[in-house]
């Protein structure tokens, strides 16, 4: 599928989009699929199938480390999964059972990863605004409990979980503004430990679902692995000295741009 040019370009992706995730905590595949797709000329299923089995084995170090750490919600955690895993479900059982021509897969994939790519840059903008307003929040609200919600988890997680399954976006930058905002007492380090934690296996399950229906590149993949590993591990160091305003805004940026591009196509 790939010529010697794109194998060569791909770890290049994999570094890059790698950098972004170790500086900003976001933008794997709101920055990766799109680069895919755009750059190298992935046909959109695969690029959304290889994206999620890339997050889940990405995210799954993470996701232990923050289990490992407390930094979980346990009940909020299991609620997301099964949310998230039927909401997943639902986008394949329609594929299974409409059985769409390529082209018209492709096309809704496209257009609705433009759409969650411009959702992640929005909710990017408004997250400054809302870090102040969680501590406001905290600060006038210091002796309640920050009990979650029983039905808000589940509702975000079915829309995560088909938003995920559709475009590999959503568990990211859009979970953890979700999550904040039904969650404002509940410490980032747990909205962030969750949020990694519950996306691994809705990655894992909706990548393995795309293998299943052959939108899946075993080269590609490891190719994106080689590149991103390296990518992560600098861009971590890199954090601490790169200041998270000029981060964030060139990441808006390409996500606006991105988004712009996939659904004017």
């Amino acid at each position: 599928m790939f010529d010697g040019t794109s194998l060569l370009l791909l770890p290049a992706i994999g570094f890059l989009t790698g950098l972004v995730v170790g500086l900003t905590g976001v933008g794997g595949g709101s920055l990766m699929t799109p680069a895919l797709i755009g750059i190298v000329g992935v046909p959109p299923a695969i690029a959304v199938g290889t994206d999620l089995l890339f997050a889940a084995i990405t995210k799954s170090f993470g996701g232990w480390s923050h289990w490992r750490a407390g930094h979980v919600v346990k009940p909020l955690f299991w609620r997301l999964v099964l949310s998230s895993v039927i909401g997943a479900s639902c986008f394949f059982t329609w594929l299974a059972l409409a059985k769409p021509d390529v082209a018209q897969l492709n096309k809704t994939i496209r257009i609705s990863l433009g759409i969650a790519v411009l959702i992640t840059a929005s909710a990017l903008v408004i997250r400054p605004w809302l870090m102040k307003w969680r501590m406001r929040f905290a600060r006038d609200h210091v002796n309640e409990h920050a009990a979650p919600t029983a039905w808000a988890p589940l509702i975000l997680g079915f829309v995560i979980g088909a938003l995920v399954a559709v475009s590999s976006i959503g568990a990211g930058a859009i979970g953890v503004t979700a999550l904040m905002l039904l969650f404002p007492l509940l410490p980032l380090r747990k909205i962030v430990g969750t949020d990694v934690a519950y996306a691994v296996p809705l990655t894992f399950l909706a990548g393995a679902a795309h293998a299943g229906f052959g939108n899946l590149n075993v080269s590609l993949l490891a190719a994106l692995l080689v590149g991103s590993i390296p990518g992560i591990l600098l861009g971590a160091k890199l954090c601490v000295r790169v200041p998270e305003v000029a981060t964030r805004g060139l990441l808006i940026a390409m996500l606006t741009l991105a988004g712009w591009k996939l659904t004017h196509h």
